[in-house]
């Protein structure tokens, strides 16, 4: 006989509980809250880049680029330098390995999507890569390893445009569309946490929306791709903003609509076949999440942030509880559980699971 979905998301409960030093007969989780840091920065980070628990990148609006080496207790601006119009690039998403290596992104049409890429910690910066395709619109970044990395573009010619590094984002080259689907009549992603396009084991995923239900393709190269619906309700200003998976099988995939925040319906789902078929959610996030991470270490559990709030799994996506009503786009896990997140007005906080 199947059990009930509360006995199956207590003992979820119960065995994160046991892993954070509580007793595993309480039925939820200890009180989260995340720890706020100081960064001097008026800007909006959608760019999140938590290299450890001592290391961390941000970048955001007006070319804005921070990082810090001592747990967030302080910030360094290391951006590009920048003038006239290029001061005002939104970097929407950073990777970065340790307190030297980083590669950013900005966005925007045709020439304002950019890469560039340091290896002494901000102190210089390489332009690697400038969009000359009027219809490009990059989004995200990920990397699989310290060499190679994709960037995710807005559809080219009918088909999601990919971009690739294989020397830590020295240098890009478009890759071949002809393994990819096509993409329905305004679909689109989403450049709101620099988890559009996400990697592991090898597997390459891109989210997209503005089409019901939004959409998730899935490579097992980043070259040979195939796309399945997500389960997320989708439309204008809809469809899944952030997928993230913990090995080859197990996914989370949330979003929403940004132009209501507060709708807390069909904003999530998860999947245990490499993103072959996408199940929504039992219990979903409080509203419109933008970012999400698994835990790492801790198995089924993942965090999911937005506008409105963040929300805590630990069945793998199947339920979601809210824990903090703050404001993040971006959050993102390092060894150790340590979480960090960022957003808006120059938000940056840790969580730490202990």
């Amino acid at each position: 006989m199947a059990r009930p979905t509360w006995v199956l998301l207590y003992t979820s409960l119960a065995t994160l509980c046991a892993g954070l030093s509580i007793t595993a007969g309480n039925t939820i989780p200890p009180k989260l809250s995340w720890k706020l840091l100081p960064t001097g920065s008026s800007a909006r980070f959608r760019g999140l880049a938590p290299v450890s628990d001592k290391i961390a990148w941000v970048s955001g609006t007006s070319g804005t680029v921070l990082r810090s080496t001592d747990g967030g207790r302080s910030w360094d601006s290391v951006g590009p330098e920048l003038s006239g119009e290029d001061a005002e690039l939104e970097f929407r998403d950073i990777e970065a390995w340790s307190a030297e290596k980083a590669v950013v992104l900005s966005i925007g049409e045709g020439a304002r999507s950019r890469i560039y890429v340091t290896g002494d910690g901000g102190g210089t910066w390489t332009q690697s890569f400038t969009n000359d395709e009027p219809a490009a619109f990059y989004d995200c970044m990920a990397f699989e390893d310290r060499e190679r990395g994709m960037a995710m573009s807005d559809p080219v010619d009918g088909k999601i445009r990919l971009i690739e590094t294989r020397d830590g984002g020295e240098s890009w080259g478009v890759i071949d569309s002809s393994g990819v689907p096509p993409a329905l009549d305004g679909e689109s992603g989403f450049a709101a946490s620099g988890t559009c396009l996400a990697t592991v084991a090898g597997r390459w995923y891109v989210a997209s929306g503005n089409v019901d239900p939004g959409r998730i393709y899935r490579s097992p190269d980043g070259y040979r791709w195939d796309v399945s619906n997500a389960s997320i309700a989708g439309g204008e200003g809809g469809g899944v903003f952030s997928v993230q998976f913990r090995d080859a099988k197990h996914g989370i995939a949330v979003g929403g609509n940004y132009g209501a925040p507060n709708n807390a319906t069909d904003n999530a789902a998860w999947s245990n076949d490499g993103g072959v078929t996408w199940v929504s959610s039992t219990s979903f996030p409080g509203g419109y999440r933008s970012g999400s991470s698994w835990v790492l270490g801790r198995s089924n559990a993942a965090l999911a942030v937005g506008p409105t709030g963040s929300d805590i799994t630990l069945d793998g996506g199947r339920n979601w509880r809210g824990f903090d009503n703050g404001t993040f786009d971006s959050v993102e896990c390092v060894r150790g559980s340590v979480c960090w997140a960022s957003g808006e007005n120059g938000r940056v906080a840790r969580l730490m699971l202990v």
